[in-house]
């Protein structure tokens, strides 16, 4: 396939586990929209973002790097323009970008590689979850336990913003979009379903509570052990059991959210046929990170099991193969050169030479390399070590800096139930994971480098104490005030 220049539209969610959709196979939750993407294109079954936490991810989705090149390691280090997007690049060749809703980035008056941002969100204060940074406080965060409690119908700052940001673009889409010389860039971001886990009546009723199956792995006696996860858990305030009505209220909920912000989608979707640009439109859905929503004894985001980790991966235009399900390993990272080819403008042969993505027209071609890896990091809230996880044909990685590892054969254990890691038939597949992730960074340097820029950031905010004085403030990032 030769790549026609095109617009592009990139449709991002928050926290989407790409599981609970239509088009990746669940049974009851309904997304007509985002599964007409997949029958209109190209659906990416083994896609994975950068880091499993929204400001992080959000940087190595604006750059192609990876997170331990840009130094956005926390909720706390948000993107600011200091390193060059795809944005950036497009703009410089003429190419009009233009962003609508959540970023999370530091501030609208930074050069964030956009012509324009409209309704944006970003970090609180410029600034964003400073207590966050204290990493070796370990007291739990009961309020996280509210989040799963409160579960239930209603409408949230949330979900009036994400309808905001869907008049937005329904409008962009239809007064302006079809008069540029160029291709254009737009990007969509929505920030449900992110909790909290309210959802509107409509579409939290699609969903009876009593189908509801509890998460596998869930119980106390079922869920795995691990020095790391189990601090984890402890740190969130989610150690303890939820009941069974507590957990099947959340699941719906999300999943209600999941309809609700599909919904949103398909405005974008049904803009694009009406202004006519369907024939020169490509459209591109992901998600920043996923939920893991109770798998494993674990709810939201911060961990490297699949819920989490693992993120849809859309591409769907007119000159796209139709309903092909592409099983290649790919990374948010791809995204900067899929963008940068899709409308016809040319990577930087300096600055962009050692960029560690992929266009995923190539990939979706077939051409990929047979021994590529993905990569993952985090380094954030409720973490008490650096956590990094590779992807490698069957196999993942997940290596905790000072703990044990964990190995999953993906292709026989896609539920990551049984960890290989001390399994002797399984060691020179761990010693393989083990060195492919060597050849992307050394994570203990890594893990040194995070906690000492963490700990000057904490005295340059007033140190540790009146970082935990201020107590745990930000649960998640408020939507516009006009919206709350």
């Amino acid at each position: 396939m030769t790549t026609k220049p095109m617009n592009m539209i990139v449709i991002i969610s928050d926290e989407h586990n790409k599981l609970m959709s239509g088009c990746y196979g669940h049974k009851l939750v309904k997304t007509p929209n985002i599964d007409s993407l997949a029958s209109n294109g190209v659906r990416f079954t083994n896609a994975y973002c950068s880091s499993p936490i929204c400001v992080p991810s959000r940087a190595s989705l604006a750059t192609g790097r990876y997170v331990n090149e840009t130094g956005h390691w926390d909720n706390a280090t948000p993107y600011c323009g200091e390193v060059d997007s795809w944005g950036h690049r497009l703009i410089e060749q003429g190419h009009e970008v233009t962003s609508i809703g959540k970023l999370h980035y530091r501030r609208d008056e930074d050069s964030n590689g956009f012509s324009q941002q409209l309704n944006s969100l970003h970090v609180v204060g410029g600034t964003g979850d400073l207590f966050s940074l204290v990493r070796d406080n370990f007291e739990p965060k009961i309020s996280n336990r509210k989040k799963i409690q409160d579960a239930g119908r209603g409408e949230t700052g949330y979900t009036r913003y994400d309808q905001s940001i869907g008049d937005d673009a329904v409008n962009f889409i239809q007064n302006k979009a079809g008069h540029n010389e160029k291709p254009w860039v737009l990007f969509v971001s929505f920030v449900t379903p992110h909790f909290p886990l309210t959802a509107p009546k409509e579409f939290y009723d699609l969903y009876n509570e009593d189908e509801i199956s509890l998460p596998a792995d869930y119980t106390l006696s079922e869920r795995p052990s691990h020095p790391a996860l189990d601090m984890y858990r402890h740190i969130s305030g989610m150690y303890e059991d939820f009941s069974q009505e507590e957990i099947r209220r959340a699941i719906v909920a999300y999943y209600g959210l999941c309809s609700f912000m599909d919904d949103q989608v398909g405005r974008v979707i049904g803009a694009v046929k009406e202004a006519g640009l369907s024939e020169n439109t490509r459209i591109i859905y992901t998600s920043d990170h996923g939920d893991t929503l109770g798998e494993h004894g674990l709810w939201f985001k911060s961990t490297m099991y699949d819920g989490s980790v693992s993120i849809p991966m859309i591409v769907s235009g007119p000159d796209l193969p139709k309903g092909k399900k592409e099983n290649a390993l790919v990374s948010m990272v791809d995204l900067f050169p899929t963008i940068i080819e899709g409308v016809g403008a040319e990577l930087d042969a300096k600055k962009d030479s050692d960029l560690p993505g992929t266009s995923l027209f190539t990939i979706s071609e077939g051409t990929i390399d047979p021994e590529r890896v993905v990569f993952s990091e985090y380094h954030a809230s409720g973490s008490v070590t650096g956590t990094f996880m590779v992807r490698y044909k069957n196999f993942k990685l997940i290596y905790y800096v000072g703990f044990r590892p964990q190995l999953f054969d993906l292709d026989a254990d896609p539920g990551e139930f049984s960890d290989l890691a001390e399994n002797e038939k399984y060691a020179d597949a761990l010693s393989t994971c083990i060195h492919k992730l060597y050849c992307i960074c050394n994570p203990e340097l890594i893990d040194k480098i995070v906690k000492n820029n963490q700990y000057d950031r904490i005295v340059q905010n007033g140190g540790r104490l009146k970082l935990l004085e201020g107590g745990y403030t930000i649960p998640y990032t408020p939507a516009p005030s006009k919206f709350i």
